[in-house]
């Protein structure tokens, strides 16, 4: 960080003058210095104490996430960011996130260009902008980021801020996928389920159910369940759907309830009872 001007100039004063600062200028003289003084610290730290740190009390890990933003780091402008949003350990201010996840984004981190790009979809500090949020998750998606790949295929998928395009959005989704992203594993299996973007591949589908299951998405879990219990796998679809009725949400318990409504296997029913 170069040292604010009024820094610059006491430094060239011939001697022999005394410089004069005012209050603001030496309050800010005082918070550069500390300011510099953490950043040194931070540097000599170890990963343990890092994480320590920053896994500890929020208040007092805020000033130490602060502090590296400011220096530039874009994992700290990222993490800053993210408590501005959330109010963690800070006041929450949308507005301020926003700039932290723009200058991290700046730097080329897919994650933070995520971040903008949801900032823009949820009006988090600007306004809501379809065709912003669009951008910006396709520049995280090209980066490689996976939450950046799987949003932009949300949105070519549905056309929204972007003309719509689904062959382009399954693609993404596989990206996404393959990077072992739960919920893209899920969509990627409807797709080929339903032929959407391309043709219909019951194989393809249900391989892709059974791993985002796997991953502990729960709404695959159902997915998969069903797809096991139209192949007569009881045993198998009783586990995904318990499952998915103890890791999911009242819809999603509704939905099973609904599906074993009239099945004759004691196994299913119990489930069923269990969760109504």
């Amino acid at each position: 960080m170069d040292p604010p001007d009024f820094l610059l100039s006491q430094s060239a004063a011939p001697l022999g003058r005394s410089v004069s600062l005012t209050p603001e200028q030496l309050r800010h003289r005082d918070e550069v210095e500390q300011s510099l003084d953490r950043m040194a610290d931070l540097r000599q730290m170890s990963s343990a104490d890092l994480r320590q740190l920053l896994g500890g009390d929020q208040g007092e890990a805020a000033v130490w996430v602060e502090t590296a933003a400011q220096h530039g780091i874009p994992h700290g402008q990222l993490r800053w960011g993210a408590m501005l949003l959330e109010g963690q350990g800070v006041a929450r201010d949308e507005a301020r996130a926003l700039h932290w996840f723009v200058k991290a984004a700046r730097t080329g981190n897919g994650e933070a260009m995520n971040m903008v790009g949801r900032c823009h979809e949820n009006g988090w500090g600007t306004a809501i902008d379809m065709a912003q949020a669009a951008d910006w998750y396709r520049r995280s998606a090209e980066t490689g980021y996976d939450w950046g790949e799987y949003n932009y295929a949300h949105r070519l998928f549905d056309g929204v801020g972007v003309p719509q395009d689904q062959a382009a959005a399954v693609l993404w989704y596989r990206r996404a996928a393959d990077q072992g992203h739960a919920r893209a594993m899920n969509l990627l299996a409807r797709c080929y389920e339903e032929g959407w973007g391309g043709t219909q591949d019951h194989v393809q589908a249900a391989e892709w159910y059974r791993r985002s299951a796997e991953a502990g998405y729960f709404r695959a879990q159902f997915n998969h369940g069903c797809c096991l219990l139209e192949q007569g796998d009881i045993d198998g679809a009783a586990h995904w759907l318990l499952q998915a009725a103890m890791l999911g949400n009242d819809d999603i318990r509704r939905e099973i309830s609904r599906r074993l409504t009239g099945v004759a296997d004691p196994r299913l029913q119990a489930i069923r009872r269990q969760i109504s």
